[in-house]
């Protein structure tokens, strides 16, 4: 946000900017929808991880004169990619293993966590850039930690998919 005032965006120049990622998410969760039947669960979960921690990485090089379309762009609709199939192997992994009268449940415990383990993780990433921030030097150094604690969380839970994911 604070970029996109330093830039002269308008609110909906400002709302604009994230909705590549809800179309990456979209085409990310479609394509996932078609290879989890193809490779299994396993593989899609950990090139969906891998591909967040890409994307994230490379919103660590982001700088106060990056570029929005050029910089800030790519990396935001990789992670965005990555999270999509995220979701739906967490969802279908956990549906295709409780009996079909638990699915109900099943299906509101996988929904809550998703948002849980998003209100975690941007707690974390703001309090990481908000610790490393220096009052009135405008840099995007506190952003930078941000993005390296979520890269490097990303990175890890894709090594985790390799093990703790279900293979079909």
């Amino acid at each position: 946000l604070d970029r996109a005032v330093a830039l002269g965006f308008d609110a909906v120049a400002t709302g604009l900017t994230f909705l590549p990622a809800a179309v990456g998410i979209t085409v990310g969760a479609h394509l996932a929808g078609q290879l989890v039947g193809r490779v299994g669960s396993r593989a899609v979960a950990t090139a969906a991880l891998a591909l967040t921690a890409l994307g994230i990485g490379l919103l660590t090089r982001l700088t106060a004169e990056s570029d929005v379309l050029t910089e800030f762009l790519p990396g935001y609709v990789l992670a965005a990619l990555g999270l999509g199939p995220a979701f739906v192997v967490a969802t279908t992994t956990a549906l295709s293993r409780v009996p079909h009268d638990q699915a109900g449940l099943a299906s509101g415990i996988v929904g809550t966590s998703h948002e849980i383990g998003g209100a975690i993780g941007v707690a974390v990433m703001s309090a990481v850039a908000a610790g490393s921030i220096v009052t009135g030097v405008h840099d995007a150094g506190g952003f930078t930690d941000a993005f390296t604690v979520g890269a490097v969380i990303a990175g890890v839970a894709a090594l985790a998919a390799l093990r703790l994911v279900p293979p079909g």
